[in-house]
């Protein structure tokens, strides 16, 4: 890459953030003035997805037939800063993301997630955490549209790490459907550590559901691993758990 192509991605990257600042004063204004919390989800994603039309992020998403038309769990791998944003910006309004607890932290953050119907999920204090896992169990029995990055957290490395077990709980619990969602690209636009994005061209793939009936929709650990290993079939990334003997011998047979 030569220094004029870096010196426009880092305008770039300027005017995205500028772009994003815009989007944010947008949104906590909407929290505040717009009543109802189904009307301020759907205009928390059209505020998200504004943003990626105006800074000219090409966005595919594929496979929107296999959201159902009643409510369900989706799970996505992690790779970005910007994967939340767009879930949000191209799923439907209804889904509530959980989100971890520390953003709870950050007063402004924490206010726009909550008026939007954001859970958060404590991961450092097991007595927070316990209550938090109820209050989302709840929310799937209730009928709740969740999503999910199961990873919790990302990494500068390509792969796919194990996926902790509270959303296929959620979903076992609520008999809900589960829908892996492959999240492609954003692990160029803006990787862990680095403070402007670069364009690149991202994709979403909503894959097939996994539903109460389907021979992996058993127990928590057999679910989240069926969903973790859809994903892997549809990104080009390698898997971050190491295969056990038993793994390998069953491979083999």
């Amino acid at each position: 890459m030569n220094w004029v192509t870096r010196g426009l991605h880092v305008l770039w990257g300027i005017y995205a953030w500028l772009a994003f600042a815009v989007a944010v004063i947008a949104a906590l204004l909407a929290t505040i003035f717009v009543p109802g919390m189904h009307r301020r989800q759907r205009v928390a994603a059209v505020i998200t997805r504004a943003l990626f039309i105006v800074t000219g992020t090409r966005v595919t998403v594929t496979g929107v037939d296999n959201l159902p038309p009643d409510h369900c769990i989706v799970v996505a791998n992690h790779a970005s800063y910007v994967d939340g944003l767009l879930l949000k910006a191209y799923l439907p309004g209804h889904f509530n993301f959980v989100i971890k607890g520390e953003m709870r932290n950050i007063p402004v953050a924490h206010f726009l997630l909550r008026r939007s119907g954001s859970k958060f999920v404590e991961r450092n204090h097991l007595s927070g955490s316990a209550r938090d896992a109820r209050q989302i169990v709840k929310a799937a029995q209730d009928g709740e549209s969740l999503g999910f990055f199961p990873e919790g957290t990302f990494l500068k490395k390509r792969g796919v790490g194990r996926f902790r077990g509270g959303a296929f709980v959620a979903a076992l619990r609520g008999e809900l459907p589960v829908i892996p969602v492959a999240i492609s690209g954003t692990r160029y636009f803006m990787p862990a550590g680095r403070v402007l994005p670069r364009p690149n061209h991202l994709q979403v793939d909503i894959l097939a559901a996994i539903a109460p009936g389907d021979p992996d929709f058993s127990d928590s650990s057999t679910l989240a691993e069926a969903a973790r290993q859809r994903i892997l079939m549809v990104l080009d990334e390698p898997d971050l758990v190491p295969r056990t003997s038993e793994d390998t011998a069953q491979a083999s047979t």
